[in-house]
């Protein structure tokens, strides 16, 4: 029996919304350590964007980095275009991997006083920017490629607080479902990657930055401690990688095992 060798991973290329900071980052840096290069978007960090590209040159890959808004669909089209650039640049015309990441931090709303305003900003950034977004690259996405899109454990954990950011995920959750069916003829997989309380900046450090919240989570969390982006970065990684070529249509959460 002869076992033939996976495709050479440094020809593969990925694209990563949000991926400046945070879980965007490290998911990023993960590809670049498996030789995957990467097209990235950020919003306002540049200084932050450049240094990942510089993180990736060093692990011996190439990033691009793309400054975009991922909740105005309207500028989607000129975005293309830039990918297109981008594609040309690393010597390709398609990519094979994209992970919805990209969101805006929010604080807490109480679904009787949310306002229209509040709720079409995240709605704009978590699901609808998704939704069209990955619309307009499918063109650019090689059959047999993968998606993934960044969900949260809020959507399993219900707490005051977050009826719109959590129905907006779980909105991303059935389209990825949707998706895997009606993209199952080009072989593309498509899954969802739910993480729990994470040391990042969002909605402003809560977790990273404040010891009683961290307290909180790690007491909450089965392996005794609230993920970091690595954790997560990682897994989202594998999740693109031949090793997990038949997981389809699938929630994972990561979490550590919290409550």
């Amino acid at each position: 029996m002869t076992i033939e060798a996976d495709a050479v991973t440094s020809k593969k290329i990925a694209i990563v919304t949000g991926g400046s900071r945070g879980i965007g980052r490290n998911t990023v840096e993960s590809l670049a350590r498996r030789g995957v290069n990467t097209i990235f978007t950020y919003h306002t960090h540049g200084t932050d964007a450049e240094a990942v590209v510089s993180a990736v040159k060093d692990a011996g890959a190439e990033a691009v980095a793309l400054q975009l808004d991922a909740g105005n669909v309207a500028s989607f089209d000129a975005f293309v275009e830039n990918v297109k650039g981008a594609l040309s640049r690393l010597g390709a015309t398609h990519f094979d991997y994209l992970v919805n990441n990209a969101g805006n931090n929010h604080r807490n709303m109480p679904f009787e006083t949310a306002t229209v305003e509040e709720f079409d900003s995240v709605c704009n950034v978590h699901f609808k920017g998704v939704f069209f977004l990955t619309q307009k690259l499918l063109p650019l996405i090689n059959d047999g490629g993968r998606i993934v899109n960044v969900s949260t454990a809020r959507t399993r954990l219900i707490s005051p607080g977050g009826a719109v950011y959590g129905s907006m995920k779980g909105a991303v959750e059935v389209l990825t479902r949707y998706l895997a069916k009606e993209l199952g003829p080009r072989r593309i997989a498509v899954n969802v990657v739910a993480p729990g309380a994470t040391e990042t900046d969002f909605s402003g450090g809560i977790v990273r930055d404040n010891p009683a919240m961290n307290k909180r989570v790690a007491e909450g969390t089965a392996l005794g401690r609230a993920g970091v982006p690595d954790d997560v970065g990682r897994m989202i990684a594998s999740l693109l990688s031949e090793d997990n070529r038949w997981v389809n249509a699938e929630r994972i959460e990561v979490t550590g095992g919290y409550v």
